[in-house]
C-alpha cells in the first residue's frame, strides 16, 4: 500500500538547487557526455557548488551503453557513492526525482545529480523502424506499427472516437506551444505558427500531423538536489519537492486496457495525495507534450478537467500566453527541444517559473508548479509537485 498523505516522509525534505540545459539543436561537436557535463557546470555553479560535491547520479537514455551511470561519473570526474539509471522512458527523469529525495533523506547520499543528453539529432538516430521485432515490440513491429509515433496515433483516433475531439483541437496545443517559445530565446522553433498551418502539415500517422509532433533536436539537462535545510545555506532559492508519484500501466500499447486512460491518472493522484494539494492549487504545468494528444490525456487523468473535457478546458487561447493557465512555458518538446526524452526540461522550466527567472514568459508569481512525464506509448507516468520555499 503506498505511503499517504498523512505519513509520507518526503514532502518538503528535499530541494532543488540548480537546473540548466545545455546547448539545444543541432551541436556538431558535442557527445551525449559533453553536452551533460555542460549543463552540471552551470547546474552547480548556480549552487555554489562543485562536482566534487555530487555524491549522487542519475541518467539513463543512452542506447548503446551499458554502466551508463558509471561510464557518466567518470567522464564528469566525479565518483558519486549512489547511481541509478533506470529508464522508464520520458518519465523517467521526473520519475528520478522521488528516488534522489528518497536517497538525500536516508542518508545515501548529500547531493545529486540528475543528468541528460542526447545528440539524437545529429546523429540522426530517431526512426519510426527498424526495431527488432522482440520483448513488447514482437506485438506491433511486424505489423508495421511505426513507434512510438503509432501508439500515440491510436490513442488519438481512439479519443476522436470516444469524445469528438476533432484535428484543430489537437493543434492548439501545437500552437500555444509555439507563442510560449516565442517568448524563450533558448527555443529551438520560433517561427509563425496557426491552427491552419498545423493542419496542412503532412499526415505522418493518422490522424497525427508533422506539427502535432515533437521535435527532434540534441540537448542535455541538469538538475541538482539537496537537502532542504541544507539548501537554505546555498546561493540558489531552493524549490521544494512536495509530493511526487510514479505509475505505469502496460509496454506495448497492444496490451493497453484503454488507450485514453493513462497512467497519469494514479501518478497524478499520488503526487497531488503527497504534497496535499490539489489541481486547482496548480498555479503552473509542464505537462509532456510529445505529441499534441499526450497533452489532452494527461490534462484530463491529472484531474484538471473532466474525461473528454480537453478541447473545451484549452478552448480560446486558455493555454497560450496571458490565457489563464498556464501550461509548457517553454515552449515544450513541440518548440522548444526534444532531445528523446525531454523530462528533465519539464523540471528546469518549472524552477525557473518558481523562482521569477523565466524573463518575457514569466507567469505571474507562481507558488506551486506541476511537472508531468509519459514514458513509451503512453506507457509510464510520473508526476511531480514542486513549491516555492516558504509559501
Amino acid at each position: 500500500m503506498p505511503p499517504t498523505q498523512r505519513h509520507y516522509p518526503l514532502r518538503d525534505q528535499v530541494a532543488i538547487v540548480g537546473v540548466a540545459e545545455s546547448d539545444l539543436g543541432k551541436t556538431p561537436g558535442h557527445t551525449v557526455f559533453s553536452l551533460q557535463q555542460q549543463a552540471m557546470v552551470t547546474a552547480l555553479a548556480e549552487a555554489g557548488l562543485r562536482p566534487r560535491d555530487v555524491d549522487g547520479l542519475m541518467t539513463s537514455g543512452y542506447p548503446y551503453a551499458e554502466r551508463q551511470a558509471v561510464s557518466l561519473a567518470e567522464y564528469l570526474g566525479i565518483r558519486p557513492s549512489y547511481v541509478d539509471d533506470t529508464n522508464t522512458g520520458g518519465s523517467g527523469f521526473i520519475a528520478a526525482l522521488e528516488r534522489a529525495a528518497a536517497a538525500i533523506h536516508c542518508g545515501l547520499c548529500e547531493t545529486v545529480l540528475i543528468s541528460y543528453g542526447s545528440t539524437q539529432y545529429s546523429s540522426r538516430t530517431r526512426a519510426l523502424g527498424g526495431r527488432p521485432a522482440e520483448f513488447g515490440y514482437q506485438f506491433e513491429v511486424p505489423y508495421g506499427l511505426p513507434l512510438p509515433l503509432g501508439g500515440y496515433a491510436l490513442a488519438a483516433q481512439r479519443y476522436a472516437h470516444l469524445y469528438g475531439a476533432t484535428p484543430a483541437d489537437l493543434a492548439e496545443v501545437a500552437v500555444a506551444a509555439r507563442q510560449w517559445a516565442r517568448l524563450n530565446p533558448k527555443a529551438v522553433r520560433k517561427g509563425d505558427l496557426t491552427v491552419d498551418d498545423v493542419l496542412a502539415s503532412p499526415v505522418i500517422s493518422s490522424p497525427l500531423r508533422t506539427l502535432d509532433c515533437c521535435l527532434v533536436t540534441d540537448g542535455g539537462g541538469a538538475v541538482v538536489l539537496t537537502s532542504a535545510h541544507r539548501a537554505r545555506s546555498l546561493r540558489s532559492d531552493p524549490v521544494l519537492v512536495s509530493g511526487t508519484g510514479y505509475a505505469q500501466s502496460h509496454e506495448s500499447v497492444a496490451n493497453a486496457a484503454e488507450l485514453t486512460d493513462t497512467a497519469a491518472r494514479e501518478s497524478g493522484r499520488l503526487a497531488f495525495e503527497r504534497a496535499g494539494l490539489g489541481p486547482t492549487e496548480v498555479d503552473i504545468a509542464q505537462i509532456y507534450d510529445s505529441f499534441t494528444i499526450t497533452v489532452l490525456l494527461s490534462l484530463e487523468d491529472l484531474g484538471f478537467c473532466a474525461k473528454g473535457g480537453a478541447a473545451e478546458f484549452i478552448a480560446d487561447g486558455r493555454i497560450r500566453p496571458g490565457g489563464g493557465f498556464a501550461l509548457n512555458t517553454s515552449g515544450g518538446g513541440l518548440s522548444y527541444c526534444h532531445p528523446g526524452m525531454f523530462g528533465i526540461f519539464l523540471l528546469i522550466e518549472a524552477v525557473r517559473q518558481l523562482r521569477g527567472e523565466a524573463g518575457e514568459r514569466q507567469a505571474d508569481t507562481p507558488e506551486v508548479a506541476l511537472c508531468h512525464g509519459t514514458g513509451g506509448q503512453l506507457s509510464t507516468a510520473a508526476t511531480a509537485i514542486l513549491r516555492r520555499d516558504g509559501t
